[in-house]
């Protein structure tokens, strides 16, 4: 898009559904670099993929050709056909719906990589739930209760 620049910095984050601790190391890292490959090849620059057991994080730069939504669409279900594509875990493997989506300066990029690359030390301590509705309030995002991810801890 000609006279078109734009710097959109994106963290999403979205789960497994019902929260299954799925997502084991035998096949994290690689997920995870999968992740990087679709949102470089969408034209989205990826910053950073992380997560744990039952979520993941994601940082980008969001080309001005595409929305969040479809971002997120081609992200999970490309992810989601891979995962059972390879058969890497029992049964069949979904992400909940809907996901998070928190935007960024280009001064905030190096701690959000950080935090996201370290997304194992960091749940030693906090539980998805406390993280997401952090980040919530952290955002002053009002939300239902009702409509979050269905937390099971």
């Amino acid at each position: 898009m000609a006279n078109t620049y734009s710097q959109i910095n994106i963290h999403c984050v979205f789960a497994v559904k019902e929260r299954e601790k799925i997502i084991t190391k035998d096949f994290r890292d690689d997920l995870h670099r999968y992740m990087a490959g679709i949102l470089r090849n969408d034209d989205a620059y990826p910053l950073a993929v992380g997560g744990w057991q039952d979520h993941v994080h994601t940082f980008f730069e969001l080309p001005v050709t595409r929305s969040v939504s479809d971002q997120m669409r081609m992200l999970k279900a490309s992810s989601s056909k891979w995962i059972n594509d390879n058969r890497l875990v029992k049964g069949k493997f979904n992400w909940q719906e809907g996901y998070g989506a928190f935007s960024h300066s280009r001064s905030q990029r190096d701690a959000v990589i950080r935090y996201i690359m370290n997304q194992e030390e960091h749940h030693r301590v906090k539980t998805f739930r406390e993280e997401y509705l952090d980040f919530l309030r952290e955002f002053e995002i009002p939300y239902d209760e009702k409509y979050l991810f269905d937390f099971f801890e």
